[in-house]
């Protein structure tokens, strides 16, 4: 399946052009000079043994640079050697005194976890994103993927690999290698880690020359699944255990999911609460004392919940030794006291901000040994001197931020724990969950439960709140465009102009919508920050793990991109009025008509192995949107302008500007014809001779 990031195809494309003449932000260089930079999630990055461990009783012992996460044929057969492999010390986060594991490097890090067979493609995460770049043309230096270990805090990232000095100078290296700035693609946690980067930078970096740095390098940022107030499924993990479809018990997966610090990195946390901010200090030239202190709004004690649908934790307590171990509930009702101190199990329930500020760890303290540990490292991210990253975020200061995210998939929101009698790490289980659902709020049993809902649900991970929060970063003026995610001729598509956004609110379309169609909305703002553009995408029943290969999302930000570059663009985004078949998966058959849908653009084509008419249906090599295209080149080389495939320009003119027999490069200079394009990729022969009559015109800029 071609995956989504076409996003970095585009950019790397290796078409010499000027970029568009279109305000808010656009690059005004060569496109082809673009480099793309991945920031992979959490648990997206291979980890390599850096050791020599005999296993006992198992005929499998871990050398180093044998696969460590993810290997599930040593997973099974000697999981204590691999536990060994994978734990840090919960303190001090070193590794094992008997195994160590550091992350792989380049784009085979995160291409597939456990390469095999069966496991490869179970396990892939952007290996087929890679394939399509390939099979593009996309130069090997063009992509650069900057993998992390993920179970590190973003200080320990730093201190132990000088992790955000690489990651500055892979920014550095590609302008110098490239000539141009890069695309930032972050993906769930990799958000957080490149939030966090932005701020160290400040303090590496003289402020006067921070922007302009910025700017330099990094042209767009593009934030998938950002889970921007923390994700509920973080607390599951801590008291409980998830395993992640991996054949580990739930308390094996706590007892190595507690040993990492970044598992606190993703709490949940208030939207409603700050801490000091170090780097504004440091411009102001004041002190940093208290840095690590939560100042709230009023609005967060007039509130419930924290701004999250319900309370995250109700946690059933089964005696109480003293009341002082409970310092977040002195207020708790008469009721409750009387139970405690006659030694009844008590149910406390604690919202976002006691959970990250310690209340809930603190509360518990006596009866789970985790809770110390976890005070530790929670302190260490409050006294964090570059960022605490339990904070709300900012719009990052970068010109073109887009923020993408499924929704309304059943989400968990609230969780009821109780003690499962079980020693530890099996000593607490889940009795209840709350899901929300398309606005709603159900237990598991399916009864109806109130609370706060938002207007939709989450992405099946990250809670709707956490990841519309980027809303925020929108101006007081939005554009609002929904769109069916197939094809579509455009009857359906719903626009909305300069709808009022207030700061701090939820922004909800008065728009119509059909139960048996997937609708993309876009969110678009370019006026409210001069020379900028922010931009959120939804996108319907998206999941949180596979957005990244979502073939959406891949023809919508190939497609913003396209505009992006084209110099004769005239509106800053690109438009949603209709979408067509792109590739030859995108054609199917008709059976109401008893044709390949999309006659215009598809046809049938039988080839030997189709097992179903829709697999016969393929592109039939015809353009459509208009009928020439003026791309500009920056140099005077035509090899440069005509370096990419002709399987690429094929793809590109039906949604661009590329007429059916005659494609045109238009300038004031010289013209060149070319007649014959040859190397054009992996089309059939029908391709071939049909492409090969193309007449191409290119005009060179002296």
């Amino acid at each position: 399946m071609r995956v989504l990031n076409i996003v970095l195809l585009l950019t790397l494309i290796t078409v010499n052009q000027h970029g568009s003449a279109v305000d808010g932000g656009d690059f005004a260089g060569d496109y082809s000079k673009l480099s793309g930079i991945i920031i992979p999630g959490f648990a997206s990055t291979q980890l390599r043994a850096w050791s020599i461990l005999d296993c006992p009783y198992s005929p499998l012992d871990f050398n180093p640079l044998d696969l460590v996460w993810l290997d599930t044929t040593k997973l099974l057969s000697a999981v204590n050697c691999w536990l060994k492999c994978m734990i840090l010390d919960p303190y001090n986060q070193t590794d094992h005194p008997e195994c160590r594991s550091r992350p792989d490097s380049g784009l085979s890090a995160i291409t597939e976890l456990d390469p095999g067979y069966i496991t490869g493609p179970l396990s892939s995460v952007w290996k087929e994103w890679i394939k399509w770049c390939i099979e593009f043309g996309i130069e090997p230096n063009a992509i650069v993927a900057v993998p992390y270990d993920w179970r590190l805090s973003p200080s320990k990232l730093e201190e132990r690999d000088l992790y955000f000095h690489k990651l500055k100078l892979t920014f550095e290296t590609a302008l110098k290698l490239r000539g141009g700035p890069s695309l930032v693609f972050a993906h769930s946690l990799g958000n957080n880690v490149f939030r966090y980067f932005l701020e160290w930078l400040k303090l590496e970096i003289a402020p006067k020359h921070y922007f302009q740095w910025l700017d330099e390098h990094i042209h767009a940022y593009f934030a998938v699944g950002a889970p921007l107030l923390g994700s509920i499924e973080t607390v599951k993990a801590s008291l409980s255990g998830l395993a992640f479809g991996l054949p580990v018990s739930e308390g094996t997966a706590r007892l190595m999911f507690n040993s990492f610090a970044s598992s606190l990195w993703m709490l949940p946390f208030s939207k409603n609460c700050r801490a000091d901010n170090a780097y504004w200090k440091h411009f102001s030239g004041g002190s940093r004392h208290g840095r690590h202190m939560y100042h709230c709004e009023e609005q967060e004690f007039r509130s419930n919940f924290s701004g999250f649908p319900t309370n995250i934790i109700n946690i059933e307590i089964p005696s109480i030794h003293r009341f002082n171990a409970y310092p977040s509930v002195a207020e708790v009702a008469d009721a409750n006291l009387s139970s405690m101190e006659c030694g009844l199990p008590t149910q406390l329930s604690f919202s976002a901000r006691e959970i990250s500020d310690g209340t809930f760890f603190k509360a518990i303290e006596d009866y789970d040994p985790d809770s110390k540990r976890l005070l530790y490292q929670l302190e260490k991210y409050h006294s964090d001197p570059v960022l605490n990253p339990l904070t709300p975020w900012d719009r990052p200061p970068i010109k073109n931020v887009f923020c993408i995210y499924g929704l309304d998939s059943k989400t968990e929101v609230g969780y009821y724990f109780a003690p499962s009698g079980k020693p530890y790490p099996d000593n607490w289980i889940i009795t209840d969950i709350i899901f929300e659902v398309e606005g709603s709020l159900f237990s598991r049993s399916g009864d109806l439960v109130e609370g706060n809902p938002g207007a939709a649900s989450g992405d099946d991970t990250v809670p709707y709140n956490s990841l519309s929060f980027c809303k925020n970063w929108l101006g007081s003026k939005v554009n609002i465009t929904r769109t069916p995610q197939p094809q579509h001729d455009g009857s359906d598509v719903q626009v909305e102009l300069n709808v009022e956004h207030h700061h701090g609110e939820d922004i909800v379309p008065n728009m119509t919508r059909s139960p048996r169609v997937k609708y993309i909305t876009f969110y678009e703002d370019s006026e409210s920050i001069p020379g900028k553009r922010t931009a959120v995408w939804e996108l319907d029943k998206a999941s949180h793990r596979n957005i990244v290969r979502d073939p959406v999302l891949m023809r919508e930000l190939w497609l913003q991109m396209w505009h992006d570059i084209h110099p004769d663009a005239k509106s800053r985004f690109v438009t949603k009025a209709k979408r067509g078949p792109l590739r030859d998966d995108d054609c199917s058959w008709d059976y109401g008509k008893a044709r390949c849908a999309w006659p215009e653009y598809c046809e049938y084509r039988y080839i030997f192995g189709d097992v179903h008419l829709g697999q016969s249906c393929a592109g039939n090599g015809t353009c459509y949107a208009h009928t020439r295209v003026h791309l500009a080149t920056k140099d005077n080389s035509v090899r440069s302008a005509l370096n990419c495939s002709l399987t690429l320009l094929y793809s590109c003119c039906q949604y661009l500007i590329f007429s059916k027999e005659h494609i045109e490069y238009q300038s004031d200079a010289e013209k060149y014809t070319i007649s014959t394009l040859s190397n054009v990729g992996r089309h059939s022969k029908k391709y071939l001779a049909r492409l090969s009559k193309i007449s191409m015109r290119v005009d060179r800029l002296e």
